[in-house]
């Protein structure tokens, strides 16, 4: 058996391929390696990627549904500063209202007042009228006389 030339052939071949595999085989091994390493980091980038996505859309809903609650409770704001500010004006406006009505009752009494003292005044000025044509037409000298003098007795108790 050792002295065989096949045996000799058969142990350089398996002592060849225990040299080209220890050789050959390593940088295979690590250049597969590097790639499974490459391949793996990959995978995570991509998962990391998918879970900022992830994350990121969750925040982009989140801040939609923010703007959209915003959006309403300024909407109920507006309408709440609408509505006051229109019970406001109805309110102006009905004090208004009564202010220009008392107004005008104050320029009615006031016309009436007026019309009646011209009314007093005319009734007056007929009265002292009828009284001189009266008192000229019908009262003596001496009637005259006496009536002053009366006057003059009453004009103390008249004073105070």
């Amino acid at each position: 058996m050792l002295a065989s030339a096949k045996f000799w052939v058969a142990v350089a071949f398996v002592i060849f391929m225990a040299i080209a595999l220890y050789y050959g085989l390593r940088p295979v091994l690590r250049g597969l390696d590097r790639r499974a390493e490459r391949i793996r980091k990959e995978i995570q980038e991509a998962e990391q990627l998918r879970e900022d996505a992830q994350q990121q859309l969750q925040e982009s809903k989140r801040k939609q549904r923010e703007a959209a609650q915003q959006a309403e409770e300024i909407l109920e704001h507006a309408k709440a500063e609408a509505k006051t500010m229109r019970e406001q004006a109805e309110k102006e406006i009905q004090a208004q209202m009564e202010r220009r009505e008392r107004q005008t009752k104050d320029r009615i009494r006031q016309a009436e007042q007026q019309a009646v003292q011209e009314v007093r005044d005319r009734a007056v000025d007929i009265a002292t009228a009828a009284t001189a044509d009266l008192l000229r037409n019908n009262l003596t000298e001496a009637k005259a006389n006496e009536l002053v003098d009366d006057a003059i007795k009453d004009l103390p108790q008249r004073v105070n």
